[in-house]
């Protein structure tokens, strides 16, 4: 069974306000990676901080790695008053600031305002693959079912301290980006190292790195790295989500074994399907990946489940992933629960039917840090190696 793993983009923020709070350094001075086990590091902005897992081999090892980064990310935060919440964008208008190293300072000038308001968490799946040869077809044949996935875990109503009319906000702010969305057919290794380098030879972006495909091929490690994800609120849906990336690479691998061939959708289509899913989520239509034409989300989401069947029941994930796909489409996914989270905030100080104001978007901040670490025994974490002597409180620096 092929490996995989996560990186999750988690936000630092103020407990009580809800504000972002530029800490990432001061959370990263305090801490020496374990070998083996999950690992932290810094991002674009000083607001929020990565968490990575090592490779696994089920669900089950899987949550328990996402629930472990999360729980590691925020104890460090714990330590300057603040907490850490899984969310795609702040709800809550802020200044950023972006973490001192000679690349972001040179996407900062480079891209302005793109990489000035860049504070986005997003969620990638990393599954191993033979070869970058094999890398290249599963990209092939994966690319037209990628949107279903960004439905799934859209987690970023508020932007800026407004509602956006947008399940996934962050994927539109995301592919502001010059390489971001989905890509087109490369039906060869040759052929997808050409159009990195004709990208890069173009001089709009600085490096590899910025190849911000839906799904690339990882410039680091063996494996095929899926993007479209929204950070998600709770960590059994980011488990589930990944589960789902790894049964798309085995079918591709396996099409490819029986000579099935790509779809050869169009990429103005999947720019279609990528924004309809960005922007209702689960709560309307998304666009079939069979004739792309609209169906209710729930329909969508389920023939994928049913496309990927085969190789889940192989691998023993069947019922698992049912019974996870009916929890979300029955309570819905992260950009819903923001929006209830709010609503309930407003309801309790009879201010409904109005916007949300400050208030209530820092009530759905404290209501996503107390959801992010569910079930990780927050506090409780115990690694005697994971951080160096404690270093002063320092909630109140770089505030906007």
């Amino acid at each position: 069974m092929r490996t995989f793993g996560v990186e999750e983009e988690l936000l630092i923020v103020d407990p009580v306000t809800g504000m972002p709070l530029a800490l990432a350094d001061a959370l990263l001075a305090g801490y020496e990676e374990p070998a083996t086990e999950t690992g932290l590091s810094q991002e674009l902005k000083l607001e929020q901080i990565e968490t990575q897992t090592r490779p696994c081999h089920s669900y089950a090892e899987l949550l328990q790695q996402i629930r472990r980064g999360r729980a590691m990310a925020d104890e460090a935060a714990r330590r300057h008053g603040a907490r850490v919440a899984a969310i795609a964008t702040s709800p809550l208008a802020s200044n950023t600031h972006t973490t001192p190293d000679p690349r972001y300072a040179a996407m900062l000038d480079h891209f302005g305002i793109i990489a000035t308001e860049q504070l986005t968490c997003g969620f990638h799946v990393h599954t191993s693959v033979e070869s970058p040869e094999e890398g290249v077809v599963v990209l092939d044949h994966i690319r037209d079912k990628l949107a279903v996935l960004t439905a799934l875990s859209a987690n970023s109503p508020y932007w800026r301290g407004l509602p956006t009319g947008f399940d996934s906000y962050r994927t539109q702010a995301w592919n502001r980006w010059p390489t971001s969305g989905p890509s087109s057919l490369f039906g060869s290794l040759t052929a997808y190292r050409r159009v990195v380098q004709r990208l890069l030879d173009t001089g709009v972006v600085l490096d590899e790195g910025m190849i911000y495909f839906d799904a690339r091929i990882a410039r680091n490690q063996p494996t095929v790295e899926v993007r479209v994800a929204d950070v998600c609120l709770r960590a059994e849906d980011a488990a589930l989500i990944a589960v789902l990336v790894r049964a798309l690479v085995e079918t591709a691998s396996l099409e490819m074994l029986d000579g099935v061939d790509p779809t050869p959708v169009p990429t103005a289509l999947l720019r279609m399907a990528g924004w309809r899913a960005s922007n209702s989520g689960l709560r309307g239509d998304l666009l079939d990946f069979g004739d792309f034409r609209p169906q209710p989300a729930a329909d969508v989401v389920w023939a994928l489940v049913d496309y990927l069947s085969p190789v889940l029941d192989d691998q023993g994930e069947l019922a698992l992933v049912k019974a996870g796909i009916a929890e979300i489409l029955g309570r819905g996914n992260g950009a819903l629960e923001q929006r209830d989270s709010a609503a309930r905030y407003s309801a309790r100080h009879r201010d409904g039917g109005n916007p949300p104001g400050s208030e209530a978007l820092a009530a759905v901040v404290s209501h996503a840090a107390k959801v992010t670490v569910r079930g990780t025994a927050t506090g409780a974490f115990k690694d005697p190696g994971a951080f160096k002597d404690p270093v002063p409180l320092l909630t109140r620096v770089r505030r906007p």
